[in-house]
């Protein structure tokens, strides 16, 4: 087999970056012929090694403020000679930020490295002259047998006896249930498989495109007198990203690489920054304001004296504290922890965190755009209703409905046989038995329903063909409710027992077994949102034309009723999806004119879907309104409650239906002035301009369930999956994963909650640490002239935002100001969030006013009560300055963990662990020793904390928070 290719590149994804738009050619021929050049099997464009990841983070890193102005603080040491300090100061925050930052991105990457590995190294079988040859991960012409497909395909071929196979679409369409393929005919009829090698044909495709539902091409093999022409569609392909779920199949590649319908579809995943570390980069930024006014004072109260420009830039070495390095390590390793603590909540189990950059981002949602096919429900659909106009019947009447059917098919046993046929066109045609036979059999009929026998697990067609054992019977389609329908009909007594490409038979409730010739079949489109069927009853000879589809596309196709429109508007109101089912009784000339028509059109390439639309309409006139059927998709468990639960916590739910512009354009208004975040669950049903102005005007969006959403959730800012029946594909896609509908509620009220309030209280803390040493050397350089000299050196400035107090600063992550319990009972807990109160500039503000009062104190009281020698100053100073940040993580802690203790001890053991050890470079050893070290540190202490206290007591006592009175 050979594939040339005409007019495009289709070679391996990693190699070529390009797509020719223009149709191509795929040949099959000779041996001899055949091209050596095998495109691989690829389903990730992203190339890893150390070149490609490492800038990208880096990138990504210096995004941030603080880590970008450190870098160039550190790189400013080597070009001005004046080090205040040592250099290690400068460049080991730096180095352990950017490590730590890399270490977990790359560990990330390294499982998504080893998974698409894994994916794409998988071996594929090649038709060769001789037959199948295994060990082959990139042939053209591949044999496949309950595998994924590798490439997008043309089917050639099966070994299934009835013609046809199925495939799993669950990956790239988020449909659960078995598609039917059809191989090209010509091909299907050749002996073996080894005789494809030997005929001349080709394929003409289509140029690539991102449409998964649609495909024209044809298919023509010139060594036959005549040439045979055959048009091919979406149901002669292989999708790649599809499973083969029976039997063995041949096909050949058609598109590879970025030409595959599902890389199409698919966006590169991009590295997302969630809206609370925007907001600290803003803040940061603002103290890198305040970082240059500091210094600048500094020097214009020496009145721009001497070299004043090198002066700044040593003010600026010198206060570069006031902007946190150690912020971003701390927020880093907070989502690690807030990701850990998801994991392995048993309330909610299963939920899987791929993204641990973005847990602050679930604690802000205000929109919820949803459907509910699929993530809301168990995607199990149940028959519920049946109407025909004067009467309808539910699911306690059924019963009457079996007893119709039963009489029918009794009466026309007893009738003779030559006159079978005009008894049940005049005797009871008016009858409601006639009128409950006709709608139940055209639901029996009108479908892409195929029954598939199985014994011991194994799929047995010549069983179904022999006996029809219902025990054994399985229905496959492409929609769970067609399966819903089929299965209500074999309730009452009508069975779909057997089905291939031409033929379909029903079997009645006497046993006697109804043969019908399927002529023409009219697959469900989404655009069409109706299908069609044609078949010949073999014992009368009666050509019908059954059709079934959505209200809005039905009502101008059957004849004019008067109750249409309000029962289907009631079923809806219901929660039931509604089908309109009709019919047409065709002449056999009318058929062979359409025919005609219909087989011209298919076999043109140019505008073949309009042109074959037009002729399928011609028959689309005047259609006799059968019945109205009603099925419901059962909820998932707790989904009310759930939904109850997002409403009381603020979380708006957007209700979007076609045909409501008006409506939708005043809530696209109300999105624009409401500058809110939203949860983006579900894929919009209906697809306009309008939707996707409405989603772009979010922050955070949401999709999830099934392949077709996986673009979405990467797009978004905040991604959600729910792991249900329509595949994983989304759920692998996104940042956070869950397995029911109703984890959501406690994902968001709980973790969400938890993770923003922490990170708000870890950012601000982080802040204040920094400010305070800060303030102390401003206090200090002022008091001294304006001198540029460093108040600490080396040691201990990197030890004060580590091993002093990074401990018991970090434990906040364990905070919580509710129990999980409280939360969840109380969702109006959360709409307090909306407002971003945690982290404002109100409370930035309120933290640097600490800070600076703080500093002051603790600077102007050592100034104030130091002895003889500066090393007294360093020493009481530091000591008070450590104490007081102790003392304040204590002062904010809302609900104490045995690890907070430990911390704060940790911490306090090591820093006097440190006075003994480095009393001889930063400590007088004999002056901590005394008295008057311990009553000046406390009093300085007890002078910077105490106030604190007392404002914080009578803020509780006068102006409780609201969470504190569900606590007391």
């Amino acid at each position: 087999m050979d594939s040339k290719h005409r007019g495009g590149c289709c070679e391996c994804l990693r190699c070529c970056g390009r797509r020719d738009p223009r149709p191509r050619t795929v040949w099959l021929g000779h041996p001899e012929k055949r091209d050596q050049r095998y495109p691989r099997n690829v389903i990730n464009n992203q190339k890893y090694n150390f070149f490609t990841f490492l800038p990208g983070v880096l990138f990504n890193q210096f995004k941030y403020f603080f880590n970008l102005y450190f870098l160039l603080l550190a790189c400013s040491q080597f070009v001005v000679e004046m080090r205040l300090g040592a250099l290690y100061t400068y460049w080991v925050p730096l180095g352990f930020v950017l490590a730590v930052t890399v270490i977990r991105e790359a560990a990330e990457e390294i499982r998504c490295y080893v998974r698409d590995k894994e994916v794409n190294s998988q071996i594929y079988s090649k038709l060769t002259a001789r037959g199948r040859l295994c060990g082959s991960s990139t042939a053209r012409a591949c044999c496949l047998v309950n595998q994924r497909v590798p490439a997008d395909m043309i089917f050639l071929r099966t070994s299934e006896k009835n013609g046809s196979c199925f495939l799993r679409t669950d990956q790239l369409d988020g449909e659960t249930d078995w598609k039917l393929r059809l191989p090209v005919t010509c091909t299907q009829r050749l002996p073996t498989a080894s005789d494809l090698l030997q005929i001349r044909s080709y394929v003409y495709a289509e140029e690539p495109n991102i449409d998964i539902h649609n495909f024209v091409g044809t298919f023509t093999r010139e060594d036959s007198d005549p040439s045979v022409n055959e048009s091919l569609s979406i149901e002669n392909t292989l999708w790649a990203s599809t499973v083969i779920a029976s039997g063995t199949v041949v096909g050949v590649v058609l598109y590879t690489g970025r030409e595959l319908r599902s890389v199409m579809n698919t966006s590169n995943p991009r590295s997302k920054i969630g809206l609370f570390d925007l907001e600290v980069n803003c803040l940061t930024k603002i103290l890198f304001g305040a970082l240059v006014v500091v210094s600048l004072v500094m020097v214009a109260l020496q009145h721009f004296a001497g070299r004043w420009y090198l002066q700044i830039i040593r003010f600026l070495l010198l206060f570069s504290n006031i902007i946190p390095i150690s912020l971003r390590v701390n927020l880093d390793m907070g989502k690690i922890v807030y990701s850990w603590v998801i994991r392995r909540d048993s309330k909610i189990p299963g939920t899987v965190v791929r993204s641990s950059t973005i847990p602050e981002q679930l604690g802000r949602i205000s929109y919820l755009l949803t459907d509910k096919t699929g993530t809301l429900t168990q995607n199990e659909m149940v028959f519920k209703r049946l109407h025909l106009g004067t009467v309808a019947y539910g699911l306690d009447s059924m019963d009457e409905v079996q007893s119709h059917i039963f009489s029918i098919y009794t009466q026309q046993s007893q009738d003779p046989p030559a006159v079978k046929g005009l008894t049940l066109a005049t005797k009871v045609r008016k009858t409601m038995s006639s009128r409950v036979h006709e709608a139940v059999k055209a639901i029996a009929l009108c479908h892409n329903v195929t029954p598939v026998y199985e014994s011991n697990g194994v799929t047995d067609q010549a069983e179904a063909e022999r006996h029809y054992e219902d025990s054994c019977r399985v229905y496959q389609a492409s929609s769970p409710d067609e399966v819903a329908l089929v299965q209500w009909t074999e309730s009452v007594g009508l069975t779909l027992v057997g089905r291939d490409q031409s033929s379909m038979q029903l079997r009645t409730p006497g046993g006697h077994i109804l043969n019908f010739t399927i002529l023409q079949i009219f697959p469900f489109t989404y655009e069409s949102k109706r299908m069609g069927i044609i078949v010949r009853d073999e014992s009368t000879g009666e050509i019908t034309f059954y059709m079934k589809g959505a209200d809005v596309v039905m009502a101008g196709i059957v004849q004019y009723n008067d109750w249409l429109e309000e029962e289907c508007g009631n079923m809806a109101r219901e929660g039931l999806r509604v089908l309109v089912v009709a019919k047409k009784s065709l002449t056999e000339e009318q058929y062979q004119d359409f025919e005609a028509r219909y087989v011209q059109a298919k076999l043109s390439v140019h505008d073949r879907s309009l042109k074959v639309a037009t002729v399928i309409e011609s028959l689309e006139m005047e259609m006799e309104l059968l019945c109205l059927t009603g099925v419901e998709d059962q909820l998932q468990a707790d989904v009310r409650p759930t939904l109850e639960t997002l409403r009381n916590a603020g979380i708006k739910i957007l209700d979007l239906k076609k045909g409501k512009n008006k409506r939708l354009s005043i809530q696209i208004q109300a999105v624009k002035v409401d500058k809110m975040f939203c949860l983006w669950l579900f894929c919009l049903k209906y697809k306009s301009e309008q939707n996707i102005e409405l989603c772009c005007k979010y922050k955070s969006r949401e999709g999830c369930d099934g392949g077709n959403d996986v673009s979405m959730i990467q797009e978004a800012d905040c991604g959600v999956g729910v792991e249900g029946k329509e595949g994983k594909q989304a759920s692998l896609a996104a940042d956070f994963s869950i397995t029911q509908f109703k984890h959501l509620g406690r994902l968001l009220m709980v973790h969400g909650r938890n993770s923003y309030k922490r990170s708000a209280a870890l950012s601000q803390f982080v802040i204040h640490r920094s400010l305070c040493i800060s303030t102390m050397q401003a206090v200090f350089s002022s008091v001294f002239y304006f001198a540029s000299v460093p108040l600490y050196q080396g040691f201990l400035i990197i030890g004060y935002s580590t091993i002093y107090t990074m401990f018991p600063v970090f434990s906040l992550v364990l905070d919580k100001d509710v129990k999980s319990e409280v939360a969840m009972l109380y969702p109006e807990l959360y709409k307090d969030l909306l407002k971003g109160r945690p982290l404002s500039y109100k409370t930035f503000l309120i933290w640097v006013l600490i800070s600076i009062y703080q500093g002051s104190i603790i600077m102007y009281g050592a100034l104030l009560l130091f002895e003889s020698e500066f090393v007294h100053i360093v020493a009481i100073s530091f000591t008070s300055l450590i104490l007081t940040e102790l003392l304040m993580v204590a002062l904010t802690i809302q609900t104490w963990h045995w690890l907070m203790i430990v911390a704060e001890l940790l911490s306090l053991s090591c820093y006097i662990a440190s006075l003994v050890f480095l009393h001889e470079i930063f400590y007088d050893v004999y002056f901590i020793a005394t008295l008057s070290f311990l009553w000046k540190v406390t009093v300085i202490t007890l002078v910077s904390c105490l106030p604190l206290y007392v404002l914080k007591y009578l803020r509780r006592r006068f102006s409780p928070p609201s969470y504190s009175k569900l606590t007391s």
